[in-house]
Order: structure tokens, then C-alpha cells, then sequence
């Protein structure tokens, strides 16, 4: 375990070297996030008004099962809602990771050319989207009908499906290929070069889980106990406001953060040899066949 966790901290510092050459990338993620949340308010406002919160709730205190409620409309809203979400993610992801495969290969590229490189996939970057909101509605109608089997069944296919599509995005921002074409690309390389040791030796979302926690526990505990204080309500409200301004800022870093390891695991996976920022022997540990 403590091994993982040293390695996990290796690859965060080598990806922060490479992520340092270009901080302008940083604004992708947060364009990303501010744009999922319009797309959240423009079909959440619409759901709320038109009372479907409102029915869930209902059949939750009347002792029933909300989860039986679903119609064909509701879960054609929740197919919109996947694409559009998915489309955002998905271009901004792009940018980022072909911004990064850029830079690993020795270019210097600017946010003009990350978005340049997402423009010319848009249709690519939509079908994939089509594809993924098609998985996730699939997946929670398993969950919802199935009770407690059909949950784990969905959590199971679920993580199979993120693994094996772990590198769609790399591929997509390198050759331009067809989402379905670069979903069975993600799955043979996955298969080629790493396989099962991928969640195990991944660790850039362990190493910030581990620094998050302490924040954020300490951060809003500080606030809460400030708010019960004479006097100390706005000085809670500061740390608060401090302390969540720090998580997403370490969010937004942990995505880019994400997309460059993404860029560097597509470019080992492809045998690229010379990555500018990244030690092949550290990529090697990460990365090597199980035994």
C-alpha cells in the first residue's frame, strides 16, 4: 500500500512538471465545470418547475419505491441530459489531452491550439458523448430495475466500462478516429499493456484524495465549530468559503493533472520512447505487465 501510494506521488510530481510548462491549460477545466453547470441548471430548472423532484418525494414519504416511477419521458430527459453533460466533459477533455500529447512529443502549444484540436473531433466528440449517455441510461435502468442485484451489476459494469475506455479520449485527441473505433483501440491497448494493474497503479486519485481529506475535514470542521461561537458565524463563513475555494482549486489541478497522465499512458501504450517531462523508467513501474 505504501508503495502505491509513493508511486502515485511520483506521478503526480511528474505530471505537474509537464502541466507546469503550460498553467494556461488549467483554464480548460474550469471552463468545463462552470459550462456542466449551466447544462445541470438548464435541464434540472426545467425538471424542477414541472414537478418531477417533486413527484420522487412524494413517493418517498408515502413509503414507495421512487425508483419505479420512471417513465419513457424521464428517462429520455436523462438521456438529453447524459449527451450534453458528456458532449462538455468530453470536448474540454480533449483539448486538454491533446494540448498535453503536444507538449510530451516537444511542441509548445497554446489554448488556441487544445481547442483547435477539440473543433476538428467535434463530430467524434459527439458520437462518443451519444455513446456514453446510451451506457449510463443503460446502466441505471439495470440499477433501478433489479434492486440490490441489479446495483451491483451496475457498479461492475460500470468500472469495466471506465477502465476500458480510459484511454477513448487520448486516442480521439490523436488520430481523429471514430468513437467506436477508439473505444476498441482503449480496450486492446488497455488489454496490451497494463491490464489489471491499472486501478492498483493509476494513483493520481488516491494521492489527491489523500490531500484533499485532511483539508476538507479540517476546513469545514473548523467552520461548523466557528458558526457555533459568539461572534464567529462570518469568520466560519470565511474558512468556509476559504477552504472550498482550495478544494476546487485542487480539483481543477487534479483533472489537468488526469488528462496529462491520460496523454503520457496513450503515448507509453503507443511505445513512444522519449515523453519531455516524464522519467520511462518511473512509467515502466507504473505501468508494468502483472505477473
Amino acid at each position: 500500500m505504501f508503495e502505491r501510494i509513493g508511486r502515485s506521488w511520483q506521478l503526480v510530481k511528474a505530471s505537474a512538471e509537464v502541466l507546469s510548462n503550460d498553467k494556461e491549460l488549467l483554464v480548460l477545466p474550469v471552463v468545463s465545470g462552470i459550462c456542466s453547470l449551466i447544462v445541470a441548471a438548464a435541464f434540472l430548472a426545467p425538471a424542477y418547475f414541472a414537478g418531477m423532484f417533486a413527484q420522487f418525494t412524494e413517493a418517498a414519504n408515502a413509503g414507495g419505491n421512487p425508483d419505479q416511477m420512471m417513465t419513457p419521458g424521464m428517462y429520455a430527459w436523462f438521456f438529453g441530459f447524459y449527451i450534453v453533460q458528456y458532449f462538455v466533459i468530453i470536448f474540454f477533455n480533449t483539448a486538454l489531452v491533446g494540448a498535453a500529447l503536444l507538449r510530451l512529443q516537444g511542441h509548445n502549444p497554446t489554448l488556441g491550439d487544445a481547442l483547435a484540436i477539440s473543433m476538428a473531433r467535434i463530430g467524434t466528440i459527439m458520437g462518443y458523448a451519444v455513446i456514453s449517455a446510451t451506457v449510463g441510461v443503460i446502466l441505471r435502468m439495470i440499477g433501478e430495475r433489479f434492486g440490490f442485484i441489479g446495483r451491483i451489476i451496475e457498479g461492475l459494469i460500470g468500472v469495466a466500462w471506465t477502465i476500458s475506455t480510459f484511454l477513448v479520449v487520448p486516442i480521439i485527441a490523436a488520430k481523429g478516429v471514430g468513437p467506436i473505433a477508439a473505444v476498441k483501440e482503449s480496450a486492446m491497448l488497455l488489454r496490451k499493456t497494463w491490464g489489471e494493474n491499472v486501478i492498483g497503479n493509476g494513483g493520481i486519485g488516491l494521492a489527491f484524495s489523500l490531500i484533499m481529506f485532511p483539508i476538507i475535514f479540517v476546513g469545514f470542521g473548523s467552520a461548523a465549530y466557528l458558526m457555533k461561537m459568539p461572534g464567529g458565524p462570518v469568520l466560519g463563513i470565511i474558512v468556509g468559503a476559504f477552504t472550498l475555494l482550495v478544494v476546487l482549486a485542487l480539483g481543477i489541478y487534479s483533472t489537468a493533472l488526469s488528462g496529462v497522465y491520460a496523454a503520457a499512458v496513450y503515448r507509453y501504450a503507443e511505445g513512444g520512447s522519449t515523453m519531455r517531462g516524464f522519467d520511462r523508467s518511473l512509467l515502466d513501474d507504473a505501468f508494468r505487465h502483472k505477473k
